[in-house]
């Protein structure tokens, strides 16, 4: 008799979490190791949302809530909906959970039947295909490759929908890549998939205060509200506020989806924390200017790290235009032997090697189910991002 459900067969271990606890270990047994595989912000959660938290705690505000979040946190999630993105949803179309996943778990659990399909462009976030994989349904990866800056265009969506096409799910700006669509970038899929009303659509906005250079983000009912009553708008506290220990996702779409993820919601967890959900509202409704602060120091970052990859030999690196990863190619290195003698035969490989050789923790490619890149979190402080820079940059001098 096995101990586990075939279902769990179907899915895969974070890689992402995977090299970062294997960097961790490799640390504590005495390695001078720098992790750059890390998808949180450096940067502590600013003051005025610990003490809504605090404030909390001294009220008593210790109970459970509704399942799907206080009326306060859903309340102030429709203002920045309205405020941030010209978006109007009321309290009922609003669900609070625990970190982003949850929402796309709720979501993709709840309305998945064997063999639905859903459209992931590649390079993708790696939990998106196993939560789908987790539903029985079919993952569809549509490769957007940096000619296109790694985003998906009108053309390649149309050729990938089919009557089984349930969802599409578009990050933007999107892990690991950092690229961004533009609201034009938008408009075009957009017009796709009003031709096709069987389709939903899975917004992951997690990243969204995160862009550059004067990049004004966009999310997809904004730019089509014909779209409104088949979307669902995932957004966070996690990366915007440098909150991810506080668990906090949430979400607007229309209510019969929000009654489904509710439902499904008070199977598992419930409610998230009472605690970081006063916290929530603060960093919501209160200053933003920390959040502003934080971008400007992650675009400085992005700038320096893109330039020091592309002057490593065999590495190529676009700039993105939010999200604080960089995805450079190692196609130049692939063939090469390594200073240490191992050969470098895939960006898995690369990867491995420049840990064991240097101390340098990124996270190859094919975890993103788009092999030979590997993806660069810059969400450290500038010292440590030049010193692991300048390893990289020896590490691959010292290819053959």
């Amino acid at each position: 008799m096995h101990l586990t459900a075939e279902r769990l067969d179907r899915i895969s271990p974070s890689q992402t979490i995977a090299i970062t606890a294997k960097a961790r270990a490799l640390k504590a047994a005495g390695k001078n190791v720098i992790s750059l595989s890390v998808g949180e912000p450096d940067f502590d959660t600013p003051q005025n949302i610990k003490d809504a938290a605090i404030a909390a705690i001294q009220r008593g505000e210790t109970k459970y809530t509704d399942v799907a979040g206080t009326v306060a946190l859903r309340k102030a999630v429709c203002e920045k909906f309205k405020r941030d993105n010209g978006v109007e949803y009321a309290p009922e179309e609003i669900i609070v959970t625990t970190g982003g996943k949850q929402v796309i778990f709720n979501a993709l659990m709840a309305t998945i039947d064997k063999g639905d399909e859903a459209i992931i462009p590649t390079p993708c976030w790696v939990s998106y295909p196993d939560i789908v994989a987790l539903a029985e349904g079919t993952p569809v990866f549509v490769p957007c490759g940096p000619n296109s800056g790694f985003k998906m265009t009108a053309e390649q969506l149309e050729a990938a929908i089919t009557p089984r096409t349930k969802w599409l799910i578009l990050n933007n700006p999107s892990n690991p890549t950092g690229a961004a669509y533009s609201a034009e970038e938008l408009k075009a899929l957009t017009d796709v998939l009003l031709r096709h009303p069987q389709v939903w659509i899975f917004t992951d906005d997690i990243y969204e205060k995160l862009t550059y250079g004067g990049f004004k983000f966009a999310t997809v009912v904004q730019v089509e509200p014909r779209l409104r009553e088949r979307t669902i708008t995932m957004n966070g506290c996690s990366k915007g506020y440098a909150m991810t220990g506080w668990r906090i996702g949430f979400a607007g779409a229309p209510v019969a989806l929000i009654k489904a993820m509710d439902k499904l919601q008070g199977q598992s967890t419930s409610n998230t924390s009472s605690i970081s959900q006063a916290a929530a509202v603060e960093a919501l409704s209160g200053p933003q200017e920390s959040v502003d602060a934080m971008g400007a120091v992650f675009e400085r970052r992005r700038d320096l790290v893109v330039r020091m990859l592309n002057e490593a030999k065999g590495l190529h690196c676009l700039t993105p235009e939010g999200a604080f990863y960089v995805f450079p190619s190692v196609a130049g290195c692939i063939g090469k032997t390594t200073a240490g003698g191992r050969r470098i035969d895939s960006d898995e490989a690369f990867v491995e090697a420049l840990l064991e050789e240097e101390g340098v923790a990124g996270v190859h490619g094919s975890a993103f189910m788009y092999p030979g890149h590997f993806r660069v979190s810059y969400a450290t402080d500038d010292a440590t991002l030049v010193d692991a820079c300048t390893r990289i940059q020896r590490f691959c001098a010292g290819m053959s």
